[in-house]
C-alpha cells in the first residue's frame, strides 16, 4: 500500500522496527531499526526510502510551506496537588 503523507486517517504503519504515524500537519517516526547487510536489510532500506521520498515529494509540492510550525503543545504552569 503506498504511503500518502499528511493524510490523517488515524493510521500508523511500520517499516522495519519503526512506527510511522501519519498526521495532518506532522508525521511521527519512532522506534528502532537495524538495516542489515543482506536481502532483508535491502528490503527494509527500500521501504524506508519509499516513505521518506513520499514525504519529501509532498513537502516540495507545497507552494506556501511555512518555515516552521509550532509544536501544537500549549502548556501552562499547574499547581502541584501534592505540595
Amino acid at each position: 500500500m503506498p504511503f500518502t503523507p499528511f493524510d490523517d486517517q488515524g493510521e500508523s504503519s511500520t517499516v522495519g522496527g519503526l512506527t510511522v504515524e501519519n498526521g495532518s500537519d506532522r508525521i511521527a517516526v519512532y522506534g528502532q531499526m537495524s538495516i542489515t547487510r543482506d536481502r532483508r536489510g535491502l528490503d527494509d532500506a527500500r521501504a524506508l526510502k519509499d516513505v521518506l521520498d513520499a514525504i519529501v515529494e509532498d513537502l516540495e509540492r507545497q507552494p506556501d510551506l511555512a518555515q516552521e510550525i509550532g509544536t501544537g503543545l500549549n502548556t501552562h504552569p499547574v499547581r502541584n496537588p501534592f505540595a
